[in-house]
């Protein structure tokens, strides 16, 4: 059966050791990739995840130290949210307090308890208390009790000026469904899968457009499982959505597609294959940094322009 949902959401942050000791430290997430992004490999491409590195768990980062903030603004994710187990809320208030961390005041929203925070650059995050995910296994290492460790996305919600155009999208290419709606919201749930199943469309017509920055959400990326089920997606968003998706390029750990979809937002296909062992032991995942082939024979060059992480 295809497991559907989030594959990963990547972000732009500012100096990468502020987002390091933040998504490390703070959150105690696992750091399962420190690589360099393909396109400017002067600078860092940071990936956490949870123990396993799956799919559904996934947040990347290009840190610029100098990056000007960005501004939310339609066709652009609103939220990114983790799961957590739903007796942990409480500890992360505490915590977040602590840390000196701006966050809301715990609120309900679809029967969930949600804990919304931000992160050194404005990056809007949430907790979602999930009942029975204090079952499933959690990154030991990460400094924060088990019983209370993130497990993967919750969801993400994309501010968008009509809904319906990307709702096609979510539903006829992604395998998502309409499941409820609240206020502004209309949330869709993927079929196959609890992590990284559900996003939610927050309608707000007239809003300035966003403006991409530190703190902003670059991209989203929903999953293939490999090249045939990207191939089907890729086919009916030309046929019937009239949406023709970039080349597929090679990322290492998947290979993707990229495409603009009818609400601005920007959408990557992912596949599961082949992963982050693929060039490390697992039990190594972020330890070492990891250069794609065509930039190997420079990495002394590369690594002596990259800010120290330590």
């Amino acid at each position: 059966m295809q497991i559907n949902g989030l594959h990963h959401v990547t972000a732009i942050s500012g100096p990468a050791r502020r987002n390091l000791d933040f998504y490390g430290r703070v959150l105690g997430l696992r750091l399962v990739k420190k690589t360099v992004n393909f396109d400017d490999p002067g600078t860092y491409h940071l990936y956490y995840g949870d123990a396993d590195a799956a799919p559904g768990s996934i947040l990347t980062f290009f840190p610029w130290d100098h990056a000007a903030p960005g501004r939310l603004g339609v066709g652009e994710t609103q939220e990114t949210v983790f799961r957590v187990p739903e007796g942990s809320i409480g500890y992360w208030t505490h915590r977040f307090v602590e840390q000196g961390v701006p966050h809301d005041a715990p609120a309900r929203r679809f029967g969930e308890s949600v804990l919304s925070f931000r992160d050194p650059d404005g990056m809007r995050l949430a907790l979602v208390g999930v009942p029975g995910v204090e079952k499933e296994p959690s990154w030991s290492e990460g400094g924060i009790p088990a019983e209370h460790a993130i497990r993967g996305f919750h969801s993400v919600s994309l501010l968008i000026a009509d809904a319906a155009p990307t709702a096609a999208i979510l539903t006829d290419v992604f395998g998502f469904a309409e499941v409820a709606r609240e206020e502004t919201l209309i949330r869709y749930a993927a079929k196959g899968t609890d992590v990284g199943g559900i996003v939610d469309l927050r309608v707000a017509g007239g809003f300035l457009p966003a403006r991409q920055g530190a703190g902003s959400v670059h991209h989203i990326a929903f999953r293939a499982a490999d090249d045939a089920a990207q191939e089907e997606m890729v086919r009916r968003l030309r046929e019937n959505h009239g949406i023709r998706t970039t080349e597929q390029r090679d990322r290492n750990y998947f290979r993707s597609v990229y495409f603009r979809e009818p609400g601005h937002v920007l959408f990557e296909i992912a596949t599961d294959i082949p992963g982050f062992a693929v060039d490390e032991p697992a039990a190594e995942l972020g330890r070492s940094l990891k250069l794609p082939p065509q930039y190997e024979a420079h990495r002394k060059e590369i690594e002596a322009v990259l800010p120290a992480l330590d």
